[in-house]
């Protein structure tokens, strides 16, 4: 496998990959992370591609299979100013991933889209909806600690947000 920049034609297959997660989201127990508001929308995932922060990951035989978007910086994510119920581990720059999305088609996609993160940002911090207990056991099983609870605009829901961190972003 490997990851590059999403390409505008990947748009219609990302938007294929969304859909798969939603349903598998609804069926392992989290309908509303995602599900209630079709998120991620067309138009932020079209911004996402512009602005080059979304990327892809692509199979052995050349399909795109996973998609996350990924930025690195100092306090480039505002919802994560405010934390709850517990602290982040570091103040230093760090990098997020979110609207992390396989296929389905294979095993450890998202294992190797979060490894390919860190790799580029050793300090990576992430949030999940409380149902989520799949993303919630990868990020357990990655290293990643949960620090606390964050919210977000788009929802009501709390998430849990995790870090995990060797301070060497930038």
């Amino acid at each position: 496998m490997q990851i590059r920049k999403t390409r505008e034609k990947d748009f219609a297959r990302l938007m294929e990959i969304y859909a798969y997660a939603r349903d598998f989201m609804k069926q392992h127990g989290n309908p509303d992370q995602w599900g209630p508001t079709n998120w991620p929308p067309e138009a932020l995932i079209r911004e996402d591609i512009k602005n080059g922060n979304s990327y892809v990951c692509v199979n052995d035989s050349g399909q795109v299979c996973g998609t996350f978007y990924f930025i690195a910086g100092k306090d480039i994510e505002p919802t994560y100013r405010v934390i709850t119920d517990g602290a982040w581990l570091d103040d230093s720059p760090y990098g997020v991933v979110h609207r992390i999305a396989a296929d389905g088609s294979e095993k450890g996609i998202g294992t190797f889209c979060l490894n390919w993160a860190y790799e580029q940002c050793s300090h990576l911090r992430m949030d999940t909806h409380g149902d989520n207990t799949v993303m919630q056991n990868l990020l357990k099983k990655l290293g990643f600690v949960h620090c606390g609870t964050i919210y977000v605009e788009e929802d009501d829901f709390p998430r849990l947000a995790y870090e995990k961190s060797a301070k060497a972003c930038f």
